[in-house]
C-alpha cells in the first residue's frame, strides 16, 4: 500500500473521526429498551474505543513516517503553480499577488495552499478527517471582536476551510514557523523548536480535550488560560500591544479615514487605488442588492440589529496575500446616529485543496454555495465566531459577508523575537488542536498522537525540509520575474 494511499485505507478505522460520524440512527434502542437510537446523536454505550483506535492507527501510519518529504515529477514549477491559482481572479490584479508572494519564502507560503495541498497529498495521512483551516499558517491566527466586544484568539482565516486530513493543518503550520522564524533571524535550532513546540502543543491539547466530559472539551481553554496553557508567557507583552490596537481596529475608525460627507448628507467611499476604488454604479448596485439574500443566511435574532443600518455606498478593496485578485467589497451603512458599521462582501472560491484530496483518496462533499462552506467551516472551529457571518451571491458568483475591521489584531510572526517564536508555535498548536477537536474525536486523535515526543520529532523534521522546499521555489518565482517571465507590482 502506498503511504499517500493510507487515507482511504484508514477510513474504517478511524470512523470515529469523520465529521458528521458517529454511527446514530442505526437499528436497537437506547435506555433499557425504552427510548429508540435518535439519529445525529451517538450510541451509549458507545461501542468500541475511540483511544484504542488511535493507537491501532499507528500499526498502518507510524507516527515517525510523517517526516517523509518525497519529490514527485508531477510536481509543477513555482510559476506554474501561481499561474493555476491565478485563474478566474482578475488578471489586472494578478500582478499584484505575484509581488506579495515574491516578498519573502514566508509571504510565497502563504500564498501558495495549492501548491501545499499538491506536496500533502503525496506524505503519509492517518485517514481520521476534521474540518481543517485549509491554510493554517502561522499569520492566519490572530485577535477578533466577539458580540460584547471582548476580544477573541483563534485561527481566523477559512477561505480554504474543507473536511480533510488533520495533519495537512499542522504541517502547514510547523512550515510555516520554520519560515518566519528565518526571517525574523532566529537560527536554526529555534525555527526547528518552533515546529516541534507546535506539533507538541497539539498533541497535549489534544489529550487534555480528550479526558473532559464532551461539553466541557468543547469549550476548553479559554483565552485568558491559553497562555498558560500553552506556556507562552514571552509573549504576554506583545499580546498586549496587539490587543491595544485591536480595540481601535474597528468600522468606525476606517469609515473616518475612507470617507467622505456627501451632498445629501450621507457618506461615500474615496478612491485610494490600487487598495481601495470606487466602482460603478452598476456594480454597487448588484452588491447591495445581494445584502437581501444575504439577510436570510443570518439568525433572525440579528435582522433588528442590521435593519437599524441603512446602505450607503459599496467600493471595491484589496485584501490579504492569498486572496488578491478575487472580489472583494467593503459596504458602509449607518445607524440612525450615523454611526458605521462595515461589512466585507468576499468573492469564495473553490477550495484549492478539493483535486488534491481526490488524489490523496478523500471523499469531498459537494459543495452548493462557496460562501457557505466558509461560513460553517469558520463556525465549526471558532469557539466563537462574528455574529454577522453569512453569504450571498453577486451576479452569478458565490460571496462570504463578514464584519470588517470587527476589532481585528495579529501578531507578525515573521517580526518576533527568537525567544518568542517558540511560544507563538506553542500557541497556536493548542488553538489548532481545539478547532480539529470540534469536528474530529479527540479521544481518537489523543491515541494516535500518544504521550511521547514522536510525532512532534517527525513534524519538526518535515516543517525543516518544506521550508527549505518553499525559498527554493521562492528563489524560482523571483528569478522568473527578474527575467521577465511573470509580471509583478511589488510595494502595495
Amino acid at each position: 500500500m502506498t503511504e499517500a494511499g493510507v487515507g482511504a485505507a484508514a477510513g474504517a478505522a478511524a470512523g470515529a473521526g469523520v465529521v458528521g460520524g458517529g454511527g446514530a440512527g442505526a437499528a436497537g434502542s437506547v435506555g433499557g429498551g425504552r427510548l429508540p437510537r435518535v439519529r445525529g446523536f451517538a450510541q451509549w454505550p458507545s461501542a468500541g474505543s475511540p483511544k484504542a483506535e488511535g493507537k491501532a492507527l499507528r500499526e498502518r501510519v507510524a507516527r515517525a513516517a510523517h517526516a517523509g518529504l518525497d519529490a514527485d515529477s508531477s510536481r509543477p514549477s513555482a510559476v506554474e503553480a501561481v499561474e493555476e491559482s491565478s485563474r478566474g481572479r482578475l488578471p489586472e490584479l494578478t500582478p499584484i499577488r505575484v509581488g506579495r508572494m515574491a516578498a519573502t519564502p514566508f509571504a510565497f507560503l502563504r500564498g501558495s495552499a495549492g501548491l501545499m495541498a499538491h506536496d500533502l497529498a503525496r506524505t503519509p495521512m492517518t485517514g481520521v478527517r476534521a474540518q481543517i483551516c485549509g491554510d493554517a499558517h502561522a499569520a492566519n491566527f490572530g485577535l477578533y471582536g466577539d458580540a460584547r466586544g471582548d476580544l477573541v484568539i483563534d485561527l481566523n482565516d477559512f477561505d480554504e476551510t474543507v473536511q480533510g486530513p488533520w495533519e495537512w493543518d499542522l504541517k502547514r503550520l510547523a512550515a510555516s514557523l520554520v519560515l518566519a522564524g528565518r526571517e525574523a533571524g532566529a537560527d536554526e535550532d529555534t525555527c526547528r523548536k518552533a515546529a516541534h513546540d507546535a506539533a507538541g502543543a497539539y498533541r497535549r491539547t489534544m489529550r487534555l480535550l480528550a479526558k473532559l466530559p464532551a461539553l466541557d472539551a468543547w469549550n476548553a481553554i479559554a483565552d485568558e488560560e491559553l497562555v498558560s496553557h500553552a506556556d507562552a508567557h514571552d509573549l504576554l507583552g506583545t499580546l498586549e500591544r496587539v490587543s491595544e490596537k485591536a480595540r481601535a481596529n474597528t468600522s468606525g475608525r476606517f469609515a473616518a479615514k475612507s470617507t467622505e460627507p456627501t451632498a445629501e448628507g450621507g457618506y461615500r467611499f474615496v478612491d485610494a487605488p490600487p487598495v481601495l476604488r470606487r466602482v460603478p454604479d452598476r456594480e454597487a448596485a448588484a452588491v447591495a442588492a445581494s445584502l437581501e439574500a444575504y439577510l436570510t443566511t443570518v439568525p433572525e435574532d440579528r435582522h433588528p440589529l442590521l435593519a437599524r443600518h441603512a446602505v450607503h455606498d459599496v467600493a471595491f478593496r484589496i485584501v490579504g496575500t492569498g486572496s488578491v485578485g478575487t472580489r472583494s467589497y467593503v459596504v458602509l451603512l449607518l445607524d440612525h446616529r450615523g454611526e458605521p458599521l462595515v461589512l466585507q462582501v468576499k468573492e469564495a472560491r473553490a477550495s484549492a485543496l478539493v483535486p488534491h484530496l481526490l488524489t490523496a483518496g478523500f471523499d469531498v462533499p459537494d459543495v452548493d454555495h462557496e460562501g457557505r462552506r466558509v461560513v460553517l467551516g469558520q463556525k465549526r472551529m471558532q469557539v466563537v465566531s462574528d455574529v454577522l457571518l453569512g453569504w450571498t451571491t453577486v451576479e452569478g458568483r458565490p460571496f462570504q459577508v463578514r464584519q470588517f475591521r470587527n476589532r481585528k489584531g495579529s501578531v507578525d510572526p515573521a517580526a518576533l523575537s527568537a525567544d518568542q517564536v517558540d511560544d507563538y508555535g506553542r500557541m497556536t498548536g493548542a488553538l489548532l488542536a481545539r478547532a480539529h477537536s470540534h469536528s474530529a474525536d479527540p479521544r481518537l486523535l489523543a491515541g494516535y498522537c500518544g504521550k511521547n515526543e514522536e510525532l512532534d520529532e517527525a513534524i519538526a523534521t518535515f516543517a525543516v525540509a518544506y521550508a527549505d522546499r518553499t525559498e527554493a521555489d521562492h528563489a524560482d518565482l523571483v528569478r522568473a520575474i527578474r527575467e521577465g517571465r511573470i509580471a509583478a507590482e511589488t510595494g502595495v
